[in-house]
């Protein structure tokens, strides 16, 4: 029996029924037994599923509990031996990375191990624009025309089977470190590493590539152990490359859990040194002081590093945290983000134009797509827009970008849980809609004709549409606790961090507050409001609620009804010059009625 809505909103500005997650209170009880936390945070854990026996393990994650065998990844072992071969002969290795922040840091991991060992790596890195994503054959013939005698591609690869046919034909040996889903043909390659290939028992799909690449440094020390490699040479150390894995899996939004969890863990602690000169100068670009955190990663450090493939030079974040000048890491630094701040001036024009074209449609509940395009729209920030208009409108999008002079679009899309988008176009592909397109659940891309663009949002919509109804996660607002506007501190919010680190898997608990009354807001900077509300009982509740003025909740803050609201969101605690408190980052509303 499903349990009534809380509060009974069945339906918030956010267009969400509100739902508090169950926990039984004998769960709480003993996990507060177990490890001294308070209740609030046994009963986030309950409600996560976790148990008096599994709740210490999870406070306090360690490596050499979670981290598999190398062995145990199909193709690891042959990689190992693959590239000690290249090493011990003295060939040339080419990295072919990603232009992401996980295949960047992928590239920064295996180059850095390389160059400790002496083998300096050629890192290749392809356009986004003029070349796409993975391997392409001219790239393959310029490495091998460059020197290259074995090549490692990172983030990449495991689905590109005519660039590596191409490569085998060549006679250039192929190594491939993956992690994407794959389907149909497996391409040649020498060694094939992918948790998430046909046959692999290791249980480690959920690792982004950098994590692959983080058990491949494991395979190749105790490959490099077995070859008596290390008596006249220091073994690398590859826990100093864990800032490196951290970035990349929190950057990569994959599941906190496991070995993730301890990756990020541990690389949080090996980041907030500083040490690293590319992440130091890209910290101080980005104005970050102080200890890392999952939020500097995936909201400061990577979006500048990510710049670089979507409007810049796509080698820019793999040569920035390679280096180990820290005056070249200073220039790459500045330049990334210069380039940061393009990109978000280009995205913000974007964004405007597509939430204008998605405003003017006809929305109903029944809506399971949404699609918007338009001409010129970069193709560097089509996802990232793609993913605002899903949050703001709370359904999957997609966002094309038409190139007039070809005719051509090529769109980026978002999904919501429970929406298969990835499976949807690719039945539009194999409908011959597309030119090209697949992803996996929660994202997709694709290019197709500008002609079919209406076919096509005709065609997702019927294919996605029953299971857009099923969606009830997509629907929901999940609420971890209830608490008082007076029980709000920063020591509250210190408390909630033992739960940390926080992200896709784990994400950050959610706090709902019954019957306030607003008390104050405004607009600040070009679409946030700040707001404070104060509970009849005592106590206020301030914060902000970000790019929200012109919609419905930033109406219902600026102009609503007076009278009591139920608010809910999540608490942030700061610390600085002003003091220490705790404000909500509001992202639900709903009338009191």
């Amino acid at each position: 029996m499903t349990a009534e809505p809380l509060f009974g909103v069945r339906q918030s500005l956010g267009g969400r029924t509100w739902r508090l997650k169950a926990a039984d209170d004998a769960a709480i009880q003993a996990i507060t037994r177990a490890t001294g936390v308070s209740d609030a945070l046994a009963r986030l854990m309950a409600a996560r599923g976790l148990t008096a026996d599994t709740a210490p393990a999870f406070l306090a994650p360690k490596l050499r509990d979670s981290f598999p065998d190398p062995t145990s990844l199909k193709g690891m072992d042959e990689a190992a031996v693959r590239i000690w071969d290249a090493v011990e002969a003295g060939d040339r290795i080419a990295l072919f990375a990603d232009y992401d922040v996980d295949g960047a840091t992928s590239a920064a991991q295996l180059g850095g191990w390389l160059r400790a060992l002496g083998a300096e790596p050629i890192i290749y890195v392809p356009d986004r624009i003029e070349e796409g994503y993975g391997p392409n054959a001219p790239a393959l013939k310029h490495l091998k025309e460059q020197g290259a005698r074995l090549v490692i591609t990172l983030d990449c690869g495991a689905a590109s089977v005519g660039p590596l046919t191409a490569a085998h034909k060549m006679d250039l040996p192929v190594v491939v470190i993956d992690h994407h889903l794959m389907d149909g043909e497996v391409p040649p390659a020498d060694a094939l590493v992918n948790p998430n290939q046909p046959g692999d028992a290791s249980g480690c799909g959920h690792l982004a590539a950098a994590g692959v690449t983080f058990v491949l440094l494991a395979a190749l020390n105790r490959e490099g152990r077995k070859r008596g490699a290390f008596k006249d040479q220091a073994e690398p150390n590859i826990l100093d490359y864990a800032d490196l894995v951290a970035l990349g899996t929190i950057c990569d939004v994959v599941p906190l859990t496991g070995v993730n969890r301890a990756i990020v863990t541990q690389g949080l602690k090996v980041m907030s040194a500083w040490s690293r000169p590319g992440m130091a100068a890209l910290a101080a670009a980005a104005g970050v002081t102080g200890p890392a955190s999952p939020y500097h990663a995936g909201f400061l450090l990577g979006p500048r590093i990510n710049a670089g493939g979507r409007v810049g030079q796509s080698d820019l974040g793999a040569r920035l945290m390679m280096t180990t000048d820290p005056a070249e890491a200073a220039h790459i630094a500045q330049t990334l983000d210069a380039l940061n701040a393009e990109r978000r001036a280009i995205e913000s024009d974007v964004l405007e134009q597509a939430q204008a074209q998605i405003e003017a449609q006809s929305i109903t509940d029944d809506t399971s797509i949404l699609v918007a395009s338009g001409d010129h729209w970069h193709p560097g920030v089509i996802g990232i827009v793609a993913g605002r208009i899903k949050e703001r409108f709370n359904r999957p999008a997609i966002v094309i970008g038409i190139d007039p002079e070809t005719g051509l679009g090529k769109g980026s899309g978002r999904s919501c849980a429970g929406v298969n988008l990835g499976g949807a176009v690719a039945a539009a592909r194999e409908a011959g809609l597309l030119e090209a397109g697949g992803g996996h659940a929660m994202a997709c891309g694709l290019t197709i004709q500008t002609s079919r663009i209406d076919e096509l949002t005709e065609f997702l919509s019927d294919t996605l549409k029953g299971e857009w109804a099923r969606a009830d996660e997509a629907r929901t607002y999940q609420v971890d606790a209830v608490v008082s506007p007076s029980a709000v501190s920063f020591e509250f919010c210190e408390a909630l961090s033992a739960a940390a680190p926080y992200g896709a898997g784990n994400p950050e608990p959610r706090f709902a507050f019954s019957s306030v009354r607003r008390s104050y807001a405004q607009r600040v900077g070009t679409d946030h409001v700040r707001f404070t509300f104060e509970s009849p009982g005592g106590g206020r509740l301030t914060g902000i609620s970000f790019r929200t003025a012109d919609g419905p909740m930033g109406q219902a803050l600026l102009n609503g009804p007076d009278g009591l609201w139920h608010v809910a969101g999540k608490l942030k605690a700061e610390d600085n010059r002003y003091g220490r408190k705790a404000e909500l980052h509001l992202e639900d509303l709903a009338k009191a009625d």
